[in-house]
């Protein structure tokens, strides 16, 4: 529990509307987009570093167990407060501080909403790249916590790859900068140990990003197939062939019923899969592409080959990718979406297994993906009024992500690890490189009081080897 005095002290750094402990406000924070739960005690809504360095000092004098929250849609329970306690909220912090076109960098705030950074640059004719399905809702501080992704970071990379530097504050209410405006620095890159790190290490307060210019020509691509399998085989025939497009995305049979019932994108109703695959660069390059791809999917077997013909029908088409989650949402009351990645090779045999865990747990299972770098996103139908459901579906993410492991690949992408695949790390990481993520852990907290509970298997946490909050007079 907070005690009074500490929450009294809390009020006074933010002020009398900016925080929330009524039990009905509480409950808003006690989940993310995935499927855990649990209540703070208390949400803050800090507007400057100097308040976020307060609330820190404060959490620290009486030992309180913290997270930070961006807009609350990550799919992995990062932003749950396993530990009750305070919950941190940026979404006051949300201005772009500087835009500087001529070095192609911004200065943004965490509580930024991603996709506000390309619209207050795109009349210049630049965009920032990661760019999340959610992107119209979910911040900058937690796609660093996270290293989100998106479809088009196929080619243009993952948030790591677009963050210049960080503003930190750390849990003895320091404030540390990393990186900077150069795009290179001597010393140890803190800036990508601290971008991924899932808010389990520092609360980032400012964020320098990376602006790229807009392309001369972009041509968005459909590929429809009835087969799924061969639909996964092209992915693989397009890198064979050295041709890389800045996005390649899979959509199932399953999956583009229910986007094209909710957004009437043009996807066929009867196809067993689609890629939507988009291209960019110099004008005469785009248009070669266009024919090479073509032909590769052709000769996988694709029965149809589109390319978008107006600005409109390719917006449409990415509409329907981008609101897919919705669009399920529409067909099933609940849903369970996972973040495996497999090899691209590896594709047509992962699709084959999610089809053996559909029908072995009786769920519906449909599929989306970044397909260009196997990133899977299977997603599981359930209904979570029926004793067990929830149950299965778990039952049925994990055997999938068990099978990414033993493909080669990952137990998540972008979503990040969170609560919700914390046991499975010990199935990606043997003894060593777990205690060596520790360590890191341990370095920048100590007492295990920032969002504890996440990323490490139990086992492999503080004290006792579980990760929960100590009490002052803990030692390790």
């Amino acid at each position: 529990m907070i005690a009074v005095v500490a929450k009294q002290d809390l009020i006074d750094v933010v002020g009398a509307k900016g925080y929330l402990d009524r039990a009905e406000d509480l409950t808003l924070y006690e989940y993310d987009g995935g499927v855990d739960k649990h209540k703070p005690e208390l949400v803050v809504f800090p507007q400057s570093t100097a308040e976020v360095v307060q609330i820190v000092n404060i959490a620290r004098e009486y030992t309180i167990p913290l997270v930070g929250r961006g807009a609350g849609t990550g799919l992995s329970g990062g932003a749950i407060p396993r530990s009750g306690g305070l919950m941190v909220s940026f979404a006051r912090m949300n201005r772009i501080l500087e835009v500087d076109l001529a070095n192609e960098r911004a200065v943004v705030q965490p509580g930024v909403v991603n996709l506000d950074i390309t619209l207050a640059v795109q009349g210049d004719k630049y965009f920032y790249a990661p760019d999340p399905s959610s992107q119209r809702a979910c911040t900058i501080g937690g796609n660093v916590a996270e290293n989100a992704g998106g479809p088009h970071t196929l080619a243009y990379g993952v948030t790591t790859n677009h963050v210049l530097g960080l503003e930190l504050v750390m849990l003895d209410g320091s404030v540390v900068t990393t990186g900077g405006n150069e795009s290179e620095l001597p010393g140890y890159d803190l800036v990508g140990l601290f971008t991924g790190s899932e808010g389990t290490m520092a609360f980032v307060t400012k964020v320098i990003v990376r602006l790229m210019r807009q392309p001369e020509a972009v041509k968005t691509l459909l590929a429809i197939y009835d087969s799924a399998v061969d639909c996964g085989n092209t992915v693989a025939e397009i890198t064979a062939r050295a041709i890389t497009p800045v996005a390649v995305e899979m959509l199932d049979g399953v999956m583009l019923r229910m986007v094209e019932e909710a957004t009437h994108a043009g996807f066929p109703m009867d196809a067993e899969a689609v890629l939507l695959i988009e291209l960019e660069g110099l004008t005469e390059q785009v248009e070669e592409q266009v024919e090479q791809i073509r032909e590769v999917c052709l000769s996988c077997r694709a029965r149809e080959f589109r390319v978008a013909r107006s600005a409109e029908e390719r917006d449409l088409l990415w509409k329907g990718r981008k609101n897919a989650f919705g669009a399920v949402g529409r067909v099933s009351p609940f849903y369970y979406v996972q973040d495996g990645v497999v090899p691209r090779t590896k594709i047509a045999p992962a699709l084959e297994h999610i089809r053996k865990v559909s029908e072995k747990y009786g769920l519906t299972i449909s599929n989306i993906f970044h397909a260009g770098d196997g990133n899977l996103h299977p997603i599981i139908l359930f209904d979570q009024r029926k004793p067990g459901d929830l149950e299965k579906a778990q039952k049925s993410g994990d055997e999938i992500l068990q099978f990414c492991i033993a493909a080669g690949g990952s137990i998540t992408g972008e979503h990040g690890v969170g609560m919700e695949k914390m046991e499975l790390m010990a199935h990606q990481f043997d003894g060593d490189s777990l205690d060596a993520i520790k360590s890191f852990k341990m370095l920048f907290d100590p007492e295990c009081r920032l969002n504890p509970g996440k990323v490490l298997p139990t086992g492999r946490g503080c004290l006792e080897i579980r990760q929960k909050p100590l009490t002052p007079a803990t030692t390790l």
